[in-house]
């Protein structure tokens, strides 16, 4: 906690001032986020550090694993569901990011490298939603033997599980259908902070920077 209360001092006595109109603009005009951002709770993957985003530009959802549940999932799943609609449907942002990473302790324990104890059944619950992308795991990626490259090919798969969910919630689909929201995939590596794009048309993620080029 010290370590916070410092933080908020330095914040205040030495970074709002860089900040100040546009936390005044925020305030007085409210939030127009342009993307929702999900990604994992993992606290290595900021999405404002490695976009270089500033207060209002991101509607940030972080949760086990960055999984997007179907929306036909209730309960204690719907936490994400909520922020999802509310991102399309009221803050009207343009983009939607999936951003899975390397190293996630939720593909870990999807892989069955770390099991979920029987004490913490939320997140057993919670995981349970992305078996699917596990199965595709066991299907199509056999030839695969280091755990490092299984893990990185579940991650992967588990973001394209997302934006497969993310076509069943209703205000999506009449976003995309005239056009005015665009949905990306992305993977984080956090050894070399390198992000990676899923294309569609290759099948395949490939670096954003060659993108850029």
């Amino acid at each position: 906690m010290e370590r916070l209360i410092e933080g908020v001092h330095k914040f205040r006595n030495d970074e709002f001032g860089n900040y100040r109109k546009l936390f005044r603009k925020l305030s007085q005009e409210g939030q127009n986020p342009h993307t929702l951002f999900i990604t994992c709770s993992d606290s290595r993957v900021l999405a404002e550090l490695i976009t270089q985003s500033k207060p209002g530009d991101l509607f940030v959802v972080k949760n086990v694993g960055n999984i997007v549940p179907p929306a036909s999932a209730m309960g204690d799943t719907n936490s994400t569901a909520a922020a999802i609609e509310f991102a399309v449907e009221t803050l009207r942002v343009n983009d939607i990011v999936i951003c899975g990473h390397s190293q996630c302790g939720a593909i870990a324990a999807l892989l069955a490298k770390k099991p979920v104890s029987d004490s913490t059944p939320h997140l057993r619950d919670w995981l349970n939603l992305a078996a699917p992308a596990l199965e595709t795991i066991k299907k199509s990626y056999t030839h695969l033997r280091e755990s490092v490259e299984q893990e990185t090919a579940a991650a992967e798969e588990n973001v394209l599980f997302g934006l497969d969910n993310l076509h069943s919630y209703p205000c999506v689909q009449e976003r995309l259908a005239d056009g005015t929201l665009r949905l990306h995939g992305w993977f984080f590596k956090i050894a070399t902070a390198e992000l990676f794009a899923y294309d569609p048309d290759t099948n395949q993620f490939s670096s954003l920077e060659e993108k850029a080029e």
